[in-house]
């Protein structure tokens, strides 16, 4: 029988196109799945590729056990990791087979906004958590009623680009002073209130940003993802492949540009009159434009009309 929970299956963005930029090149390839989520993309893979092996990392053990029940029939071809997909990379076992392919989808699940009960929705009546890994660090409710209302409007700004970062930041600090800020709905309704009429009858709900930026100062997405990058270049064999999906403009800049380093023959300062870092590309860029939707994928599965794909082929060991 299946738990309530499976009833929620999370849709993978950009399917097809992952299969094919990351289809294994030989038998028994191994690969990554980095950010496991309901197990959809590691559903097809193993569907796909009968002789291919996946380990599954996700910080979440709840959506992880989703993963586990989902998975179950493929036995000893999947295994699981529960942990930040930074530090497996960070502290991979040099007895294991290095992995040929890597795969990191930056999205939320719907897991995460229709059972989690820990407020990633804002049209919810659900603690005001966010935490990927519940046990750990400061709720998206400690950073609303403690943060001053400066460095508050600035960490809606940076993390959620919104515009009225400072009416919002006000407004919450007005309300804190009242009473506790504890659910994601209440919070939601602060928002409604501080911006203009007109930004709230716009086309994404007028909390959108402000939830995007407390979820990722909360789960330390945008500190955590050059580190996570870096190990898990360094840890990809040689001729393997290495695929991230990204959801906004701030995780898909610090792919971009981390993959643009690593695809450069040259290092040295641009003022520098001759190369003498004696550089060599790390990657070669397998896509040279990050990779969309189709219109058809939009259509069935609005949430991935943002998604984009970058795959690198790692062809160089770097120094440690």
């Amino acid at each position: 029988m299946e738990t309530d929970a499976v009833q929620y299956v999370h849709t993978p963005v950009l399917l097809n196109e992952t299969l094919h930029y990351l289809a294994p090149q030989h038998d028994n390839a191994l690969m990554i799945d980095a950010t496991l989520g309901e197990g959809g993309h590691s559903y097809a893979f193993l569907s796909q590729f009968p002789t291919l092996r996946i380990i599954g990392v996700d910080a979440d053990p709840a959506i992880q056990e989703v993963a586990r029940q989902r998975l179950a029939s493929f036995g000893d071809r999947i295994h699981f990791y529960s942990g930040w997909s930074h530090t497996f990379f960070a502290e991979y076992p040099s007895e294991i087979k290095r992995p040929d392919i890597i795969l990191i989808d930056l999205g939320i699940s719907i897991f995460h906004y229709e059972k989690s009960g820990r407020g990633f929705s804002f049209r919810k009546n659900e603690p005001l958590d966010m935490r990927l890994d519940a046990s750990f660090g400061p709720s998206a409710a400690d950073l609303v009623m403690q943060l001053p209302e400066r460095e508050l409007a600035d960490l809606i700004y940076q993390n959620g680009e919104e515009r009225f970062s400072r009416r919002i930041a006000h407004a919450i600090v007005e309300a804190r002073s009242k009473s506790r800020i504890s659910t994601a709905d209440a919070l939601a309704s602060i928002i409604e209130g501080a911006v203009p009429a007109s930004y709230r009858h716009g086309p994404i709900h007028p909390a959108t940003r402000t939830f995007q930026a407390l979820r990722i100062a909360v789960n330390g997405e945008l500190s955590r993802l050059e580190s996570l990058l870096d190990s898990a270049l360094r840890v990809l064999e040689n001729g393997g492949r290495l695929g991230v999906i990204t959801f906004h403009s701030l995780e898909d800049r610090i792919v971009k540009n981390f993959f643009r380093e690593k695809n450069k023959d040259c290092t040295c300062p641009p003022e520098a009159p001759i190369c003498t870092c004696k550089g060599q590309r790390v990657v070669s860029l397998i896509t040279k434009k990050p990779v969309g939707p189709s219109l058809e994928e939009i259509k069935i599965n609005p949430p991935s009309r943002s998604a984009k794909l970058r795959v690198v082929e790692k062809i160089l060991e770097e120094a440690l």
